[in-house]
């Protein structure tokens, strides 16, 4: 809901960003990828190593990748190579591959976790009903760039969605199918999106 003009504390309201430098947030590279993963092996953080692998394979926004449910990603018992999730920001639905890593690491926690098809792949603490909120997810990245040496100011849940897609797009050059794997309606979205991260 906005505010009206002719309301007196509008005027002397201002924008969260006044003052603030706000930039696109990086995209990790391979080796901050493997430091995290070793950091969270370390600590045994079998969840967080989960939701951080699952995170970068699916190249989900945050939002959707808290929400998913356990038959999103199982079945027969086993964890899907591939898995099609419907983006809650679009609406249409986007195809990601699972590799080897990431579905062991999502198999070790849902036998931790136990629950059935219907249940939140990572629970909240507070509501076992509901899912992992976004907010926590962000605190949660936070522990991990921080653990491994980074500056949590320029690392984001966001981070991870780009991930592989700048490391594939770097090694083959084929937008075509990063716009495919990232979901955009045009090409160029993905080429400035891209391009943000690139060095």
């Amino acid at each position: 809901m906005g505010m009206s003009e002719f309301d007196p504390g509008a005027s002397d309201r201002q924008a969260w960003n006044v003052g603030r430098k706000v930039v696109a947030k990086r995209a990790l590279k391979p080796k901050h990828i493997w430091g995290i993963r070793f950091f969270l092996d370390q600590h045994r953080r079998l969840r967080d190593r989960a939701l951080f692998d699952l995170a970068i394979d699916s190249k989900l926004r945050g939002c959707d990748v808290v929400r998913l449910k356990i038959g999103d990603l199982v079945s027969g018992g086993q964890v899907r190579t591939r898995a099609v999730v419907v983006q809650q920001k679009t609406g249409r639905p986007v195809q990601f591959e699972l590799l080897s890593d990431a579905r062991g690491s999502l198999l070790a926690w849902l036998q931790r976790r136990g629950g059935t098809l219907g249940d939140f792949v990572f629970p909240s603490r507070v509501d076992h009903t509901a899912h992992l909120s976004t907010r926590q997810y962000a605190r949660l990245l936070d522990e991990w760039v921080t653990g491994i040496g980074l500056r949590r100011e320029d690392y984001g849940t966001y981070s991870l969605r780009p991930t592989k897609a700048w490391i594939i797009a770097r090694a083959t050059g084929n937008l075509t199918a990063e716009q495919i794997l990232l979901g955009h309606m045009k090409i160029e979205n993905t080429r400035r999106y891209l391009g943000l991260n690139a060095e």
